[in-house]
């Protein structure tokens, strides 16, 4: 019995210590390279203008393309060159890569932290930024040089423009990271991930910051997939900007797009001793899988599974539902955006007018893929910050499966100016995967 009960106090004693041990998370700095805009300011007033960056796509076209309108970041020549020496860009071919590092140097920068320079790297700063692929472009210039018996004309950045870790190896030596240098990979909730992931590494105190963040590729290499299974919207070709239409009656599937979205995640303890902008604080949140089972699949989420990742992500935060003043839903302007509205209203239990106010970004920027949740997370911190839901797009014609759900005023179709205390971002995955995490103004 006393040995019982000494093993019990131990036990006791080694959860208090971990309890004390977890940090409170904060979000210090943003980075953004998407369709309708590159970096904070461009991106942000085109959220308040409801401005688009889907336009018409000649390669797609040429390629015989059914879909062919896409979102690709306007990205020019000063933009690389602030970022990449000459050097790198001798035989460079990888836009998630170049969109990657644009992203998370900006994010770097805008916490107002400085690249390590010694001998040392900083053993404190890491970064998880994830990507579907890398370098798609490189892996069909290298296809074709080996075809033609030219291996030795690859160069020597080929691997390191093709590995699925491409994006984090350069950030990692762009910065002299010294702490967990790694890219994850969950399809379209890759970007959620990541910051879920540096959340759990910097809240049991493994690492005082990580750049977060994901990307994705752009050309027709890597959206001819999707085009091929026919969950492209092909009926907007002559009216790029109406072509991706989420949460709308006639939606009529997801436009391609690209870009990355980056965010540096602090121990608070770090971000007030270095006296750091602080954006909001992460408060919890969760990631799961459907299993592909009950309804799930490859391609459909387990709606058990969307619900329970959105309760738990709830109660890991430590707040209720009702405390959730906005959502950035996953919303791809697919048959399952009605469905997405109900898992959504049954794990919070609001609907009708008590439902929060929710938006899809696709709209503006079409599905970034890998990239879309870690941008849509800057979108969400933006609004959140300076208290604004950016406008729906392309919805006037609301979905009536949807408006049987929750009341159309929390779709707002113009800029509303309203004070935002807790946010959720929601992702949903090709192989049912789920992520949700909850965001929530510093004080």
């Amino acid at each position: 019995m006393k040995n019982q009960k000494s093993f019990v106090k131990e036990q006791l004693l080694e959860l208090l210590k971990l309890i004390k041990m977890e940090r409170r998370v904060v979000i210090t700095g943003l980075g953004v390279v998407a369709p309708n805009g590159v970096g904070l300011e461009d991106f942000k007033s085109a959220l308040k203008e409801g401005r688009s960056g889907i336009q018409f796509d000649q390669q797609l076209a040429d390629l015989k393309f059914s879909c062919q309108v896409s979102g690709t970041p306007p990205i020019d020549k000063n933009n690389v060159d602030e970022y990449f020496t000459d050097l790198e860009l001798r035989n460079f071919n990888s836009t998630g890569i170049m969109y990657g590092v644009i992203a998370g140097l900006e994010a770097w920068k805008d916490a107002g932290l400085q690249i390590s320079e010694g001998k040392n790297p900083d053993w404190d700063s890491g970064t998880i930024f994830g990507t579907g692929t890398s370098g798609i472009e490189k892996f069909r210039e290298s296809i074709y040089k080996i075809d033609a018996l030219q291996t030795r004309r690859l160069g020597s950045t080929a691997v390191s423009q093709t590995m699925n870790s491409g994006i984090s190896a350069y950030l990692g030596g762009k910065l002299g990271l010294g702490n967990q240098v790694t890219t994850n990979s969950s399809a379209c909730t890759t970007g959620t991930e990541s910051i879920l992931m540096a959340f759990d590494r910097i809240k049991s105190g493994k690492a005082k910051r990580i750049l977060a963040g994901s990307t994705s590729d752009s050309g027709p290499y890597i959206w001819a997939g999707f085009d091929a299974i026919k969950v492209c919207n092909y009926k907007s070709n002559n009216d790029p900007e109406k072509a991706s239409r989420p949460m709308s009656a006639s939606a009529a599937g997801f436009v391609p797009g690209s870009g990355a979205g980056a965010l540096v995640i602090e121990d608070l303890e770090s971000a007030l001793a270095r006296n750091a902008k602080i954006y909001c604080e992460i408060l919890g949140g969760n990631l799961n899988s459907g299993g592909q089972r009950g309804g799930g699949s490859m391609t459909a989420p387990n709606s058990t599974a969307v619900q329970k990742c959105v309760k738990d992500a709830i109660l890991d935060a430590g707040i209720e539902a009702k405390d959730i003043d906005y959502i950035s839903g996953h919303l791809t302007a697919t048959s399952k955006d009605a469905t997405e509205i109900q898992n959504l209203a049954e794990a919070l239990n609001r609907s009708a007018k008590n439902f929060p106010y929710i938006n899809s970004l696709k709209a503006l920027t079409g599905h970034c893929l890998s990239a879309a949740g870690s941008i849509e997370t800057v979108a969400t911190i933006l609004q959140l910050t300076e208290n604004f839901v950016a406008p729906n797009k392309n919805c006037e014609d609301l979905n009536p499966e949807i408006t049987a759900i929750i009341d159309a005023k929390c779709i707002p179709q113009i800029l509303l100016n309203k004070e935002i205390n807790i946010a959720a971002k929601v992702s949903f995955g090709f192989g049912d995967v789920n992520g949700c995490v909850i965001i929530k103004k510093y004080s």
